[in-house]
């Protein structure tokens, strides 16, 4: 037999020697699998791969559901922690409980977990009793709205920081070795991209040509001296948490601060989820508001799955306290009027929608994610879906 046996180690990512290449079809764990059959040690291997396990939280959301199905695929146990506490939050059209079932249902190496991220003695027995199998913590649990923030500031902290805080900390006491992905968010560097030059144009803002953010907004900007709302403040509490337990611990972590995540299994309310509300209104003939801006404020917007491989490349090659804006880029975004104008092109419909001139507190004029730096790092990372794609993919899940 030429060149290494299946069920080698892959030691041809520098800095990686001696760690399981999980990814694509010539992966350890595929070619595990493949000799599985007829190899006793590789049969031992994969087993011991196949029970390395992923903690979700959120796991019935969009991107912890996504994630769910990603991480089953390639092999591992996933354990998803999600209370549908996005009822209790947006309503009974926001209820997470039917993705739920699916996940229960359709894949095989999922277990669900039905506890608050807030209950610090319900997480810390979990990670404890699971202890080093832990390969993975993907943390998308959150409370997404501005105007929900100022209605409950107590609430808000208490998930978006203290919840975060309980899973970093359960992290460094019984999982070290485990990665650690949050999903957080553009709002942390609040109103400052407001003050950005822009340029108005027929259906959208649109920055100064020539400036060093024409290519997206990078980590560069400061999160410092802006209005970012209660619900921006708590999530930069919690990046900045997640920032230093990899910084001061040396733990692996990462914050991904997304634009707007989407796709086909968003709950999209009013509050949250501007592409999926917005093409349900259209196709339900329900009426829609655009707050202020005149609706020509841009926003891009990030599939799931793309989204998601972000993870899968990080978690392949981790690194400690890293920060990354994750969003569509100049690749997919669109303003609210361009939002609408696809919305009823893709469906044949046309929207009831009214305009209110007070926009919200904490939204952006423009945002769009520089993410050079990600790829930078995970050169093999490459966006999948545009904007008609996404809108697409909502449109038939709206009329199924």
């Amino acid at each position: 037999m030429s060149g290494p046996p299946p069920y080698a180690l892959d030691d041809s990512i520098p800095g990686q020697a001696g760690q399981w290449n999980l990814g694509g079809a010539n992966s350890s764990f595929e070619r595990l699998k493949s000799s599985c059959a007829v190899n006793p040690i590789a049969l031992m291997l994969c087993l011991s791969i196949i029970m390395n396990v992923v903690i979700i939280t959120g796991a019935a959301g969009l991107i912890g559901s996504e994630s769910v199905k990603r991480f089953a695929r390639e092999g591992f146990k996933v354990i998803g922690i999600d209370n549908n506490l996005r009822q209790w939050f947006f309503g009974q059209e926001a209820s997470t409980l039917g993705n739920r079932q699916k996940l229960i249902q359709s894949v095989p190496q999922y277990e669900h977990h039905d506890f608050d991220i807030r209950d610090r003695a319900a997480v810390e027995k979990l990670f404890q009793q699971l202890g080093k199998d832990i390969a993975l913590v993907i943390h998308t649990a959150a409370q997404p709205s501005h105007d929900w923030a100022a209605r409950d500031p107590h609430a808000d902290f208490s998930v978006n920081a203290v919840g975060t805080l309980n899973l970093l900390e359960a992290t460094r006491l019984f999982c070290p070795q485990a990665a650690f992905i949050f999903t957080s968010t553009n709002k942390v560097y609040g109103d400052t991209p407001n003050r950005l030059p822009l340029v108005e144009l027929q259906k959208r803002w649109e920055i100064q040509p020539g400036h060093e953010y024409e290519p997206g907004i990078s980590e560069t900007m400061s999160i410092d001296q802006t209005k970012h709302s209660l619900f921006g403040a708590s999530k930069v509490a919690a990046d900045v948490l997640v920032q230093e337990y990899g910084n001061y611990f040396g733990l692996k972590t990462a914050c991904f601060r997304g634009g707007c995540l989407t796709g086909p299994a968003h709950a999209g309310t009013e509050l949250h989820g501007f592409l999926a509300y917005l093409m349900r209104c259209t196709v339900t003939g329900h009426p829609y508001r655009v707050f202020g801006y005149k609706g020509k404020q841009v926003r891009d917007n990030i599939h799931s799955h793309d989204l998601v491989e972000m993870f899968w490349q990080f978690f392949k090659k981790p690194r400690s306290g890293e920060v990354y804006n994750a969003g569509g880029g100049r690749h997919s975004n669109c303003s609210m009027l361009e939002a609408i104008d696809a919305c009823e092109r893709i469906s044949g419909k046309k929207l009831n929608w009214s305009y209110v001139e007070d926009n919200r507190i904490g939204d952006h004029i423009w945002w769009v994610s520089d993410v050079r730096k990600f790829q930078g790092h995970y050169p093999d990372w490459k966006f999948r879906y545009g904007l008609d794609e996404i809108l697409t993919e909502i449109h038939a899940a709206c009329t199924a």
